[in-house]
């Protein structure tokens, strides 16, 4: 992964979030996203340091992870407007997107839930004779759920090949990191004795080094690793607070957070005219994206038990 690869993965996701503020603002979007503005370094430097096979879960605040992850902005913007074209053909929405041809096992807007799919999923593809390596997302609100903690105890007893990461953005919500979590969040994966790193989650390649060696240590036989990643939300928790308004960070701390944007630091690694092209190479292909999703059709409402179960369910009729 160059330092080129690393700006156009951070400028998209970017910019593929502001465009879908706008979507969501002219209504094109319905019910709003949780957007991923200023947390692209994770996502890109995370997925950087992975293969093709190996596989990710994700949060309701996916879209970085699973475009980072490969997945084609125009499924994923038609996925977001409900349409047939989408990911999941519009039935999945903004957090439960996944691609299993990519390794994304899906988004889960459950808290903490994902990373025992992770989990599970890393220990089957061992127990294949496989050297897969999983990655589950999840915020710094999920370090206090029942579920994650166990799925912690497994990949320990087991030695899993999984990489749990917590983008630990400051908030849960509206709740601040300190008035929820006693003693640290690294300390939660050391207490079963899984190594915990905390590290610069604003500089995509200090995750793409860390990343790196928690999934060599995986292939090899090494067990799980932690990663704490701080990080900063730019935006809000979810775009209804563009209406509500809600008052719970400062304007000093704002500007203190957006003073380290990610793709500010990756693109001053770049040459003035490469960070000018890969600008216009994203614009291009968010603005053919936005065009197809657009032009997708709506799923016909008749249709709306389809893939709900492995065996079809008939609707019931009147």
């Amino acid at each position: 992964m160059t330092t080129v690869d690393l700006y156009r993965t951070v400028r998209l996701i970017r910019r593929f979030e502001e465009r879908a503020i706008e979507f969501v603002r002219s209504g094109e979007i319905v019910g709003g996203i949780h957007p991923y503005v200023g947390q692209e370094a994770v996502a890109a430097g995370v997925c950087a340091a992975l293969r093709p096979d190996d596989l990710i879960t994700s949060t309701h605040r996916g879209h970085g992870h699973v475009l980072a992850k490969g997945v084609n902005p125009a499924r994923m913007f038609a996925e977001l407007m409900g349409r047939e074209s989408g990911l999941n053909k519009g039935r999945g929405g903004s957090m439960h997107a996944a691609d299993f041809s990519l390794g994304i096992l899906g988004a889960n807007a459950i808290v903490g839930a994902a990373g025992a799919i992770a989990t599970g999923a890393a220990w089957a593809q061992r127990r294949r004779g496989r050297s897969t390596v999983a990655v589950s997302f999840f915020g710094d609100g999920a370090v206090n759920e029942g579920m994650l903690l166990e799925a912690f105890n497994l990949a320990a007893l087991w030695h899993v090949p999984v990489l749990f990461v917590c983008e630990n953005n400051g908030y849960a919500t509206t709740m601040p990191v300190h008035s929820a979590v006693a003693g640290s969040i690294t300390g939660r994966a050391k207490a079963f004795g899984i190594p915990a790193f905390s590290i610069d989650g604003q500089d995509p390649e200090k995750v793409l080094a860390a990343t790196t060696a928690a999934v060599d240590r995986a292939r090899a036989g090494k067990g799980p690793t932690f990663l704490e990643c701080r990080t900063y939300r730019f935006d809000a928790h979810h775009t209804f607070e563009h209406r509500a308004r809600l008052n719970y960070r400062s304007t000093e701390e704002l500007s203190t957070g957006r003073s380290r944007d990610p793709v500010e630091i990756q693109g001053a690694r770049l040459a003035a005219e490469d960070r000018t092209a890969v600008d216009a190479e994203v614009e291009a292909l968010l603005d053919a994206a936005a065009r197809i999703a657009l032009g997708s059709a709506h799923p016909d409402p008749a249709a709306a038990l389809e893939y709900l179960y492995a065996t079809p369910m008939p609707g019931r009729r009147k």
